[in-house]
Parts: structure tokens; C-alpha cells; sequence
């Protein structure tokens, strides 16, 4: 693809920069992370549009630099309470349940950065809690450009 292709993308962002998105931008280029999930609230505090079926998006890593485009190929809006095994062992993390899964999500979901980010310092998550689950595709594994 080219430089101004990759830049028409939306940006496939997990996580905040560091170690977690490191782990998780792996785990996507080496296909063991085919799921992700976001919280309705983030996509509202960006003023972002929820991904759709079909949508290409560049993975970019720490440093903000192209490395993958994925494909989305399916979008659910579920509450906390429905994620089912099958995403949280999609999600490539090593999950081996969904109390497993959902209890590492929870605390990245209460971290002081998040809150931060939603701009309400009390934000907790409850079985209602609407989320967005995605799932998606690798399509290509770029060499990051050094900037």
C-alpha cells in the first residue's frame, strides 16, 4: 500500500502506547489477536464513528508508525455480561476464560489513564456496560518507517 493510502485509513489504536500496545500490536501482525473490544464511552468521548463490516484500518504501534492493516469483519454491540468465550480467547492476550478476560479488561478499564482519557475519574464498569466487540482480519503486515 501506499503512504497515501495507509494515511486515508482510519488508525487501529490498542491501547495507549507502551507495553500493552506493544503486546498487542503482536499479537495482531502474528495472528493470534483476531478480537478486540472497546467501551461505547470511548468511542463517544472521541467523537468517533464505531467501526463497520468491511472497514480497512492501519495498526499502528508505539510510536505511532504503520505496522499491519486489518479488515473488520464483524461488529457487535453487547453489554459486559454477554462477552462470550470465544471473543475473550480471540483476543490473543492467553485468556482461558472470560472472568479471566474480563478481570485484566476491568482494570485497564479503571486505570487512572483511562479514566483520564474519559475525562470522569470515577468511571467503573458494570454487567450493563455497553461495549463494542470487533472482530477482524490481518490483510498486511507493514515494515514500520523509521521516522
Amino acid at each position: 500500500m501506499t503512504d497515501d493510502t495507509l494515511s486515508a485509513l482510519p488508525k487501529a489504536q490498542f491501547a495507549f502506547p507502551g507495553p500493552l500496545r506493544d503486546q498487542l500490536v503482536a499479537a495482531v501482525l502474528d495472528g493470534s489477536k483476531t478480537t478486540t473490544t472497546g467501551l461505547i464511552a470511548d468511542y463517544a468521548v472521541e467523537d468517533e464513528a464505531l467501526p463497520e463490516v468491511g472497514e480497512r484500518q492501519v495498526v499502528v504501534d508505539s510510536a505511532e508508525r504503520p505496522v499491519g492493516v486489518i479488515e473488520v469483519t464483524e461488529v457487535r454491540l453487547a453489554p459486559l455480561a454477554a462477552v462470550d468465550l470465544r471473543h475473550a480467547v480471540d483476543e490473543g492476550e492467553g485468556y482461558r476464560s472470560v472472568a479471566e478476560w474480563r478481570a485484566q479488561h476491568e482494570e485497564y478499564w479503571h486505570s487512572a489513564q483511562l479514566r483520564e482519557a474519559l475525562g470522569d475519574p470515577e468511571f467503573t464498569v458494570d454487567d450493563a456496560t455497553p461495549l463494542v466487540l470487533v472482530r477482524f482480519r490481518l490483510l498486511e503486515h507493514l515494515e514500520p518507517t523509521r521516522a
